[in-house]
């Protein structure tokens, strides 16, 4: 494959996973709505369209596999292929954690929950910001951007945490919201693993362009890939001691 094709295919790999981030970021907000308005015909959508955000996850994934199985591309090109292939997957899991969210929306009225709900609308805002700058990193190859992103998440733990605290404390003084308050915490719970997610792709962005991924509390772990005669992939992990 010469390089002006790689390069095509690989503008077009960008093109699709931006394509699948605005859609996995809606989900986010629309299922947040659902449950905050109790809209019952959003929930359904959202539901719906989960399988738009899994159609997408194959797509780019069968692209990723055949453009390493027929190419056998090397260094840069093969991380960034392979980092694809892993933004997608948390993707898809971030799309799931909407669908459980209008689940929850479905099943329980969380109208006596009025303003303790409000740090679950500012962990949306925070996390909607997160995905969209995450996919703008990626296809810009902003390592610095990634960084910051990273930082955010500690908002949405704050968020999530006091949110727990709170309605645990609430809860056992008030018997009767029990279960209305554990299906928020459920809610909330889901958005802190989204933040996760969006966490781990700025961990890929870094790798794509440096070769090297952040793990447990800021340590560097340099990471190889190492492609076999039949194009299996396997992950070497060496903690960077310098």
């Amino acid at each position: 494959m010469t390089r002006n094709l790689l390069d095509k295919r690989m503008k077009l790999l960008k093109s699709e996973l931006a394509e699948m981030g605005s859609l996995v970021e809606k989900q986010i907000y629309n299922s947040i709505e659902a449950f905050k308005n109790k809209d019952m015909v959003l929930a359904k959508q959202v539901m719906d369209n989960d399988d738009k955000v899994d159609e997408l996850n194959r797509k780019i994934e069968e692209q990723c596999l055949k453009l390493m199985a027929m190419e056998s591309p090397v260094a840069t090109d093969l991380r960034k292929i392979f980092t694809t292939s892993k933004i997608v997957t948390d993707l898809e899991r971030m799309a799931d954690y909407a669908v459980d969210i209008c689940k929850i929306a479905q099943r329980v009225e969380l109208d006596v929950l009025g303003e303790e709900c409000e740090p679950i609308w500012q962990m949306v805002d925070i996390l909607r910001k997160m995905i969209k700058k995450s996919i703008e990193a990626f296809v810009a190859n902003d390592v610095e951007a990634a960084y910051e992103i990273c930082k955010m998440d500690d908002e949405v733990d704050i968020l999530y945490r006091g949110l727990f605290n709170d309605m645990l404390k609430k809860m056992a003084k008030d018997e009767s919201i029990i279960n209305k308050g554990a299906q928020m915490l459920f809610a909330s719970k889901y958005l802190e693993r989204v933040g996760d997610h969006v966490t781990n792709i700025c961990e890929w962005i870094i790798f794509s362009s440096k070769g090297v991924i952040i793990k447990n509390m800021g340590e560097t772990y340099i990471l190889f890939l190492l492609v076999d005669k039949n194009k299996n992939i396997r992950l070497i992990y060496h903690r960077d001691g310098r």
